[in-house]
């Protein structure tokens, strides 16, 4: 019963989709209002429909119905609750359904807000988003059902991915599916100002929030994903310029160019054309990374399908979609085309010169994440783009951006000067240069790499500090409180801050990470710099669908006196034909982490191979991400400025 009840939520959102698609922009066309209301009940009905076959799914997998073959084929009877819940989304069917259901709650959300705005500005924004369900809805009836029936009913499940089976599970897709999906407001908008013909300042007003609440989330999803790799492959790496892992980044790095972008338009009236721009990028990039993770075209621990015909359903889509969006830009974005009456160091040339940056950036990961996949389809031979070429070509194009950031912070609009900026930066650039002399040294070795790193890291974190405090100062000497200081100026502040922290952990790990393998018997102790652990043993342990061995080691000092436990684990899941899974025991500490993992017993057993990892201020990577979703969200709630005529101090 569960299944037939989702199934006709599904059939009953894709109607409530085509409703309100169709007639919504037809009565735009022929100013037929009555039409145009039904845009809001059909986005409220298709949340409720959407949400209804998610939880018809989600009853499936909680009570391990194994008649239904998504089941059967991503749960078992002895995965506890909550990873029943996650496995709504880990297979590639719930993902889908997860994805369009949460388009559904964004299209409703946007509805219960239109009520400030002109009935045909929301006739269009709702019926651009219920033409993106119409293709979804498509898409997973056609091609990817997740209530098809298995009979006779199976006695267990073949198991959750055991890859799957951690905490980072439950939220770190439900954030990434937030943010890609809310992506769709900003570039429904743009489409609907494109349709209208103009785009006036109301627009960015009204397309800011969901911009920020959008990338907030996409920003917090990639970090969580991040820090999920960490600890759960084993081996310590933060990000591996996977596919899938490019696949996020890149409609993130385009969705802070649409942020800074919006500020422009909003604030003086200019950008209107690269706003409409990076709306439409954003969310095809948004698309584009669904196409990449669900079309079989990845080998990924985070692809989900190998499915042909699926891969060629989300293309025609995602070519139709996009295509149709970049050839109404074409037709109509030279409308918003404006001539820029602003001189070359002010914040408008600074914030534009920033989002090129962030776009050739994109195109960068783009080209090294494409690239590889279209040699192999030409059938020229098989190529992979690695490391060394991101980590060259993006940290280039990621050296040039942190520059550029410091002096936009505080640049007049309209009327920057040279003088005034480098009178502003001039202690900024000495710290920075003291201090990327000074810590490669500090830290055991001196390269130009780790010294740009950290004068980069200083430059961007001395430089917004210095703003904040002149901000102040000038504050106070116009009699009024702190508490008066622009909300939007400090969300960019806080962000900043965290761009900065980020690149300082970066920049620490990827140069002095010491790293040692070694087989360990009970009592045998390895150092890595200052930190010395002592392996104790190790016991057999069992889970409620796993069993493993538990390693015991403790990081002891000069006397071998243990200051700390590590207890990493080898799990085998036998649901999940045997696969065997390493449990990764961290110790974090404000200027290191203390990693360690187990490889293979040795010596019949009594020993372990065991890698051992000191990481310096790894930590310092995630903090700075929190630190930009905190600004994403403190923008939230600064005041929406009407704009300045002839530019000002930049607040």
């Amino acid at each position: 019963m569960t299944a037939e009840l989702g199934q006709l939520f599904l059939v009953l959102a894709l109607l409530t989709s085509l409703v309100g698609s169709i007639l919504p922009l037809a009565g735009t066309f022929l100013s037929l209002r009555s039409w145009q209301r039904l845009a809001v009940p059909a986005a409220h009905w298709n949340a409720i429909f959407g949400l209804g076959a998610i939880f018809c799914l989600g009853w499936g997998f909680y009570f391990s119905d194994f008649s239904i073959l998504n089941v059967v084929r991503h749960s078992n009877s002895a995965l506890p609750w909550y990873y029943k819940i996650a496995a709504v989304w880990g297979s590639h069917e719930g993902s889908i359904l997860f994805w369009v259901a949460v388009l559904g709650v964004w299209s409703s959300a946007v509805a219960f807000s239109l009520r400030r705005l002109p009935l045909i500005v929301g006739a269009r924004v709702l019926g651009i988003l219920s033409s993106v369900s119409v293709g979804l809805y498509l898409f997973i009836l056609f091609t990817s059902n997740p209530f098809l029936r298995w009979f006779p009913p199976a006695l267990d499940g073949a198991d959750l991915n055991p890859l799957l089976q951690d905490p980072g599970m439950i939220f770190h897709p439900p954030l990434l599916y937030l943010g890609y999906v809310g992506f769709a407001v900003p570039f429904a908008f743009a489409m609907a100002a494109l349709l209208s013909g103009r785009f006036d300042l109301a627009w960015a007003r009204w397309m800011r929030p969901w911009t920020a609440v959008s990338w907030v989330f996409l920003t917090l999803g990639i970090s969580l994903g991040s820090y999920w790799s960490y600890y759960e492959l084993g081996w310590g790496g933060w990000w591996a310029w996977d596919p899938v892992e490019n696949s996020s980044l890149m409609p993130w790095l385009t969705g802070t160019a649409l942020m800074h972008s919006l500020i422009a338009t909003q604030k003086r009236g200019v950008f209107k054309l690269s706003t409409v721009f990076l709306a439409i990028l954003t969310f095809a990039l948004s698309l584009l990374g669904t196409f990449l993770v669900r079309s079989g075209v990845l080998t990924s621990v985070h692809a989900f399908t190998s499915d042909p015909e699926r891969g060629l359903f989300i293309l025609i889509f995602l070519l139709v979609s996009v295509g149709l969006s970049f050839f109404l830009f074409a037709l109509k974005g030279a409308r918003l085309a404006y001539s820029p009456d602003f001189k070359p160091f002010s914040k408008e040339t600074l914030l534009m010169t920033g989002n090129v940056l962030l776009v050739v950036s994109m195109g960068t990961v783009l080209l090294g994440t494409l690239y590889p996949l279209a040699i192999d389809a030409l059938n020229l031979g098989k190529i992979s783009v690695g490391s060394p070429y991101f980590n060259t070509v993006f940290g280039l194009m990621a050296l040039i951006m942190g520059v550029v950031m410091t002096p936009a912070l505080e640049a007049r609009w309209v009327a920057g000067r040279l003088d005034e900026a480098r009178s502003h930066m001039l202690v900024p650039a000495l710290i920075a240069f003291l201090l990327g002399m000074l810590l490669p040294w500090v830290m055991g070795e001196m390269t130009w790499t780790a010294a740009a790193g950290f004068a980069l890291s200083a430059w961007i974190a001395v430089g917004t500090g210095s703003a904040v405090i002149r901000y102040g100062l000038a504050l106070r000497r116009q009699g009024l409180s702190l508490k008066t200081m622009n909300l939007g100026f400090i969300a960019m502040a806080i962000a900043h801050i965290g761009v900065a922290m980020t690149v300082f952990g970066a920049t620490a790990v990827s140069h002095y990470e010491v790293e040692r393998q070694v087989r360990m018997l009970p009592g045998n102790i390895v150092t890595l710099k200052d930190t010395t652990i002592r392996y104790n043993g190790w016991k057999n342990v069992e889970g409620p669908n796993y069993k493993g061995a538990q390693g015991s080691l403790s990081v002891v000092d000069a006397q071998g006196v243990a200051t700390d436990e590590l207890t990493p684990e080898k799990r085998n899941y036998d649901n999940a034909k045997g696969m065997t899974m390493t449990e990764a025991s961290i110790r974090h500490h404000w200027n290191e982490d203390i990693y360690v993992s187990m490889g293979t017993p040795t010596d019949e057993g009594r020993g372990w191979v065991i890698r051992a990892y000191v990481k310096p201020f790894v930590l310092w990577i995630w903090i700075g991400t929190l630190f930009m979703a905190l600004g994403g969200g403190v923008a939230l709630f600064a005041r929406r400025a009407r704009p300045a005529e002839n530019g000002g101090k930049a607040q």
